[in-house]
């Protein structure tokens, strides 16, 4: 049965409340859902409605196809200006000696690791400190391009650009300007956690709001450049929050189409100020997911981070409204593991990963930053291929 069908069997099942026939007929129209029928989706519709109507935006949207790139993570420091209650990876200033601060040259020399590696994109993110400033990560952008000018820079969040222009007595413009010219090419989606005050204040009070977030990407998509959002759900918020948040980002994107991906974040309950939240169920996450591809109409992509929800989540989120899984070849990144993700050392090679996109009937396709296609791996047949290796970041346990 194709998905089209699906949805008018659903429409046909007279045991649906009204509400929920409504917005099938909606999706099957490709309408618009308001933000009470968001609401009303998470408080009242199944996993396997909600999986139907994800599923048919998806596959019209992209057909079968499911993207990854093989990028690495660059994490300039763990330690933080900031306190955040859900986070597991930093650590304040006076718990240096838990941390990492990593200079010019050992960021360069990172780099310099994966000049024989067929990566597309670097991804900086980390902590908060004085010293990671404007002229900073000028030079560093500047530095990395120079050396390998075909490697994409997805680099630091509003949060980190909120504090560095806020420091250097410099507006939101100039200053993603000055990025831009140094040699960032896209953002990705951290630090939006949620948009509302009310949590906000409670889970991240001390950085930018959710409306400096939002005013930062405006001004980097005014550059004609694109970025990620990101959602991090399952934790003190309401439903209404959720969609809440999915309303500011959704509506931005009708201002400026500079969105590429939104990423909904699952909170993970390990060593952090918030470990007596319980975390949310993987039909929760997949509920989430859907109702994510069903409401960003305006969004291209919804991703799941595999590292993050396990490698079978993930393969299951495809059927949910997911067409990417993020993927990487070598992934350094603690953010996740340090929260007690299933994935302590996130790694997978090309094949592995194309593998786990195969085994549930989906195309594996690896995009660069942009979704241009580098490679359709339809019909191709690996050679043996060496083993990921690992980077030891400088963390003292």
């Amino acid at each position: 049965m194709n998905t089209t069908a699906q949805v008018e069997k659903i429409l046909a099942d007279t045991s649906l409340s009204t509400e929920l026939q409504n917005i099938a007929q909606k999706v099957l129209n490709k309408e618009r859902i308001t933000f009470d029928e968001g609401v009303y989706l998470y408080e009242h519709a199944e996993l396997g409605y909600l999986g139907v109507l994800a599923n048919f935006i998806r596959e019209e949207k992209h057909g079968d196809k499911t993207y990854f790139n093989r990028n690495f993570h660059l994490e300039p420091t763990n330690l933080c200006v900031y306190d955040c209650k859900f986070c597991s990876y930093s650590r304040l200033i006076k718990q240096k000696e838990e941390g990492w601060a990593l200079t010019m040259e050992q960021m360069l020399d990172i780099v310099k690791k994966y000049d024989d590696e067929p990566v597309t994109e670097v991804h900086i993110v980390g902590g908060v400190l004085p010293q990671y400033d404007v002229a900073f990560y000028s030079a560093l952008f500047t530095a990395i391009k120079e050396h390998r000018p075909d490697l994409h820079v997805k680099a630091l969040t509003p949060v980190e650009y909120h504090y560095i222009f806020k420091k250097a007595k410099i507006d939101y413009a100039t200053g993603m300007k000055l990025m831009k010219d140094a040699g960032l090419q896209s953002m990705p989606g951290g630090g939006a956690e949620i948009f509302h005050p009310e949590i906000r204040e409670q889970i991240a009070k001390d950085k930018c709001t959710g409306e400096q977030w939002l005013a930062i990407h405006e001004e980097w998509h005014k550059l004609g450049m694109r970025s990620n959002a990101t959602m991090l759900y399952g934790h003190i918020e309401k439903f209404w929050h959720r969609v809440d948040h999915m309303e500011k980002l959704r509506e931005l994107q009708d201002r400026t189409g500079g969105f590429q991906t939104f990423i909904p974040l699952k909170f993970r309950n390990q060593h952090n100020q918030m470990s007596n939240v319980p975390e949310s169920s993987v039909i929760e996450d997949l509920r989430n997911y859907a109702i994510a591809r069903i409401y960003l109409d305006n969004f291209d992509h919804i991703k799941a981070y595999w590292a993050m929800i396990s490698r079978e989540t993930a393969q299951l989120s495809l059927n949910y409204g997911v067409d990417d899984i993020d993927g990487t070849l070598d992934d350094t990144t603690k953010i996740y593991s340090m929260a007690g993700a299933e994935e302590q050392n996130p790694a997978m090679s090309t094949r592995e990963l194309v593998n786990l996109i195969k085994q549930v009937g989906r195309k594996a396709i690896e995009r660069d930053t942009l979704y241009n296609v580098v490679t359709d791996f339809e019909n191709v047949v690996f050679e043996e291929e060496k083993k990921p290796q690992y980077y030891k970041l400088p963390v003292v346990n």
